[in-house]
């Protein structure tokens, strides 16, 4: 009885194309990650600027208001990795009835997740200059000066991003999550974000 037997250099070749596309899309995969800075914005006059504020309320009513700015490298080495984050602010937190019960500084402590989102930049003179303008989402790990720590999430709207996406902040502090935002309003300096994306 006659065993076949399969050619060596066969199995050779299959192997040297399997290497060849785990190492190749290994490559392709770190090509891909994005350089973003993210910023709450002041807009004046049709000027983009950094240095603007961002609120959200708590479930009573509660509010915290937010500066900041950032940049963070995605994917960044995996869900959480703070190797790849710079930033902060400042915060400010308010009871119901808008007494100031806190403030200080915050600091970025990690990535969770970056989308970006499609949409087209409004015509406003963007003084950031610091790559192409996003729509997106993104949550930070941080940590707050008072020792809390948290979840900051920066969300854009462009012209034409779907209406799912919302404009301005949330956040979270110690116990209390910030979840409902405060939407920009015609002539507030108040409550918008950007990307920009390298």
């Amino acid at each position: 009885m006659r065993i076949a037997r399969k050619p060596i250099w066969g199995v050779a070749l299959v192997s040297l194309v399997v290497l060849l596309v785990i190492a190749f899309g290994t490559r392709a995969g770190y090509g891909q990650a994005q350089h973003v800075r993210w910023d709450i914005v002041s807009l004046n006059a049709g000027v983009l600027a950094p240095g603007g504020i961002a609120s959200a309320r708590a479930n009573d009513n509660s509010k915290i208001t937010l500066t900041g700015s950032g940049t963070f490298v995605a994917p960044g080495g995996g869900p959480g990795s703070n190797a790849s984050t710079t930033g902060g602010g400042i915060w400010v937190a308010f009871d119901s009835s808008g007494t100031k019960t806190g403030s200080g500084t915050y600091e970025v402590t990690g990535l969770v997740r970056w989308e970006q989102a499609p949409g087209t930049p409004p015509p406003v003179v963007d003084t950031i200059d610091d790559g192409q303008a996003s729509g997106g989402l993104v949550v930070l790990r941080v940590l707050y000066s008072d020792g809390e720590r948290g979840i900051l999430v920066v969300s854009c709207h462009f012209v034409g991003t779907p209406n799912s996406v919302f404009e301005g902040i949330t956040a979270s502090k110690g116990f209390v999550d910030y979840w409902n935002r405060e939407g920009p309003a015609p002539g507030v300096d108040a409550d918008r974000t950007v990307f920009h994306v390298r």
